[in-house]
């Protein structure tokens, strides 16, 4: 008997570490998924902007603030436009994602890029 349980803490001493990692990896995917929908809507909140006003900071403007949870300073927009009503203005948002989560950054790197794209037909012109 005194055996057995002796055998249990050492074989939980050998798997709580792995469990404690893929733990921590679940935590941080989760902050990855959410920071996607973020980049995404920030995307068709820079579109939407586009489509209505000829002005590419008004776009930029409008892609940061409807993505609040990222750091803006990481956030890059880039708007590319045809002429004329009709035609199709696209706003591409590429966010580097840090890793947040302790022990995780040296599995997969120091950050995790994102990008998002949207396409709207401009409204003036």
């Amino acid at each position: 008997m005194a055996d057995d349980r002796g055998s249990s803490a050492v074989e939980f001493a050998l798997v709580m570490p792995l469990v404690f990692v893929v733990t921590l990896g679940l935590v941080q995917i989760g902050l990855l998924v959410r920071d996607r929908a973020l980049v995404e809507a920030a995307a068709r909140a820079g579109a939407r902007a586009a489509a209505l006003q000829p002005d590419d900071a008004a776009a930029h403007d409008a892609a940061v603030s409807a993505a609040p949870g990222v750091d803006p300073s990481a956030l890059a927009v880039s708007v590319t436009r045809a002429s004329g009503r009709g035609a199709p203005v696209t706003v591409d948002v590429t966010y580097d994602d840090p890793i947040r989560v302790p022990f995780i950054g040296w599995l997969v790197g120091a950050s995790v890029r994102i990008q998002a794209s949207a396409v709207m037909r401009q409204e003036y012109g």
